[in-house]
């Protein structure tokens, strides 16, 4: 079994773990984080990484209860952006210690912001220079971002809906059946992915979402890129009906989430349209209908706009499935590091040596 799939397999546990934490140990610096963004005037929502990829989620569910958040991801923030008065960031990052985040701390720091920080890493620079750290327990990943990513993005989501004052703590119980289901989908999950055709090494594949899966989209192509070692594309469903649909061929691979409760007709339809012209198709969501797709993943049921938690389990275990067929080695990183920690290049310094010296 690969450490990567180990890993996954946790997750559920995580995740309850994390919003046990979130409702009791966590809920004081939670509300004082609400409290920070309802009241100033200026939001930001930044990470770098799968971290940007949770702020994608979280946004979403930040625009919907009505308040609004600038998203911009870490590195255009810190070289691009600039914090007028009585700004709050929220910034993510599982490490706290990444480049962009170290930059972003201190031009915050320089501009008087007041700084939310969400992270898995107590001794994190995040975490010991924000000014409401959020530190959520979680046994980290072997490499690739597994409950890092949820666990954070279950942490961001929390906050946002706390700060428009429509998160009810009685939910809490729901969630953690939900994550419960969702352990107890995980074999057939496996089985369904082991025996789908959908898989092809070196096919050309497509995520689509809509709303907080559009974050899911986001980490579904880094788990490819990191894990299968194969470049892949994630957008908007929307989005992708204005132009990209003219790249659609035999044989490529379409990845779809299906809102639980939003435009569920309309993708389907799109889904539908893809495989007659020659797509294979993926769908994850709840309560999908049988034979309109290639494979189908059925999620627990879960409240409509906390999906973004579960849906990302099935594409994590379809990352680790295709890697194994492709031969690669999900557990390793061959160029990147796990913590990246300077804006120079991209190969690590022992690796660049041979090639100056040449």
């Amino acid at each position: 079994m690969t450490h990567f799939l180990r890993d996954i397999l946790r997750q559920p546990a995580e995740l309850r773990r994390t919003f046990a934490y979130l409702s009791g140990p966590g809920r004081h610096a939670l509300d004082e984080a609400g409290e920070m963004v309802r009241s100033a005037r200026h939001v930001y929502l930044t990470g770098i990484g799968s971290s940007w990829h949770a702020a994608l989620a979280a946004g979403a569910l930040s625009h919907s209860d009505g308040i609004p958040v600038h998203l911009l991801d870490a590195a255009e923030l810190v070289h691009g952006g600039s914090f007028p008065k009585d700004s709050a960031l929220v910034v993510i990052s599982r490490s706290g210690r990444s480049a962009e985040i170290i930059g972003l701390l201190s031009k915050a720091r320089r501009c008087g912001a007041k700084v939310v920080g969400i992270t898995n890493v107590a001794d994190g620079c995040l975490a010991q220079e924000s000014h409401i750290p959020i530190v959520v327990p979680v046994a980290l990943d072997h490499a690739i971002s597994v409950n890092t990513y949820s666990t954070l993005a279950a942490a961001a989501g929390t906050l946002a809906s706390t700060a428009a004052d429509s998160f009810d703590m009685p939910i809490f119980p729901s969630m953690a059946d939900a994550f419960a289901d969702a352990e107890r989908a995980l074999a057939d999950w496996q089985d369904e992915i082991e025996d789908s055709s959908w898989f092809s090494p070196g096919a050309a594949y497509y995520f689509l979402g809509r709303g907080s899966s559009l974050g899911t989209c986001h980490e579904a192509r880094l788990l490819w890129e990191e894990g299968v070692k194969s470049p892949a594309t994630a957008m908007g469903t929307g989005a992708f009906r204005h132009g990209p649909q003219e790249i659609v061929a035999q044989g490529m691979r379409f990845a779809m989430w299906i809102d639980g409760r939003r435009m569920r007709e309309e993708d389907l339809a799109v889904a539908h349209d893809l495989r007659q012209l020659g797509a294979s198709v993926m769908l994850i969501g709840q309560r999908l209908p049988e034979n309109v797709a290639d494979l189908t993943l059925q999620l627990p049921e879960i409240s409509p706009a906390w999906q973004f938690l579960t849906e990302i389990i099935p594409a994590q275990l379809a990352a680790e499935r295709l890697a194994r067929l492709s031969g690669v080695d999900c557990d390793s990183f061959r160029i990147c590091s796990y913590v990246v920690e300077d804006e120079y290049g991209l190969l690590r310094e022992e690796i660049s040596a041979p090639k100056d010296e040449k």
